[in-house]
């Protein structure tokens, strides 16, 4: 069974609710009946439900199974208005300012997220990263501990020996150009959450450099040495090592050689790169050279569990990360 069939699979075993903001996109409107029918989720669509029920129509689907909310005809958008102002007044936001904003689907979106309507929400399919984030940061916040927001991409690598037979959780691939070794060991324990979330596999986590452990002297070696070292300090029990090499981190054999100490070389399932270049260049490399499948990027520090699409995401895509998104929330609720 692939990861696809596998997360799918997962998703079914315990029915979360997730809601799809960008309501009138048609391709949103396809996936919802799938979604449905495979029993992968409960959907909340977000919009006019006139304006939905005719794009069904004109998509011969049927979106009955879902709830749809018009947020400037919900009840619950006076609390909303509300609530959103109470944490935005700080900004100088107004009560008028944040009644409108609220009627946003974003922003609606990401309120029945934080107040536990929904357990998920997922967008990007009409909206940039940036717009998807901005009401998931205001609204739901980051996790505990993690001051950063960061994607990651998870790699399913064909007849591959590494990893976890071949799953990798590379990060940041997608969202957070660079950091600080705080920020980067918060990188770190998101990944190894993310990874565990999806796979079912005990992360064990690389904090990459082009040295390892003092094979070469840098600022950026340096930058790399301490944040493994907060993230040790920050997550007791999590299997992490820097700073190492690529190759250290994934083949046992060079592992050995090149770390011999090390519990982590050779044995790496989640890599975390010194920066958004080395990360984005790496999952696309992979996936181009390797015929992989990468999966992201997976929105990760939130509190609630958030995904971004891409606005070129086909169906499939949007019914696999909503999967994706169940079995997070899914996760976190296990915790």
């Amino acid at each position: 069974m692939g990861f696809v069939e596998e997360i799918r699979k997962k998703a079914s075993e315990d029915l979360q609710t997730i809601v799809l903001p960008e309501g009138t996109e048609p391709r949103m409107i396809k996936a919802t009946p799938e979604i449905l029918e495979e029993g992968i989720a409960e959907i909340i669509l977000i919009g006019n439900e006139d304006e939905l029920n005719g794009i069904a129509d004109d998509e011969g689907v049927d979106i009955s199974g879902a709830e749809i909310i018009d947020p400037a005809e919900s009840d619950r958008l006076d609390d909303f208005a509300s609530d959103y102002y109470e944490l935005r007044k700080h900004k100088g936001i107004s009560e008028a300012d944040a009644k409108e904003q609220m009627q946003e689907s974003l922003y609606f979106g990401a309120m029945l997220v934080e107040k536990g309507i929904a357990d998920g929400i997922v967008a990007g399919a009409l909206n940039t990263t940036a717009n998807v984030l901005r009401p998931v940061i205001r609204i739901i916040g980051t996790d505990e501990g993690v001051s950063v927001v960061s994607g990651s991409f998870l790699m399913i690598v064909p007849d591959c020996e590494y990893g976890a037979e071949g799953k990798m959780l590379f990060a940041d691939s997608g969202v957070f150009p660079e950091g600080t070794p705080e920020e980067l060991a918060e990188v770190a324990i998101s990944s190894a959450k993310t990874f565990e979330s999806l796979t079912g596999e005990e992360p064990v986590v690389a904090m990459l450099s082009f040295s390892t452990k003092g094979s070469a002297e840098h600022p950026l070696v340096d930058r790399m040495v301490e944040a493994t070292k907060i993230c040790k300090e920050k997550a007791p029990d999590l299997m992490v090592d820097g700073e190492m090499q690529g190759d250290a981190a994934l083949v046992p054999e060079i592992g050995a050689k090149k770390a011999p100490d090390s519990d982590v070389a050779g044995k790496a399932n989640v890599l975390i790169f010194p920066d958004l270049n080395g990360g984005n260049i790496a999952y696309k490399l992979v996936q181009r050279l390797a015929k992989a499948d990468a999966f992201g990027p997976l929105i990760q520090g939130t509190a609630l569990p958030a995904n971004d699409l891409s606005r070129g995401c086909s169906v499939e895509d949007i019914v696999t990360v909503t999967a994706i998104t169940a079995a997070q929330s899914q996760f976190r609720k296990s915790q």
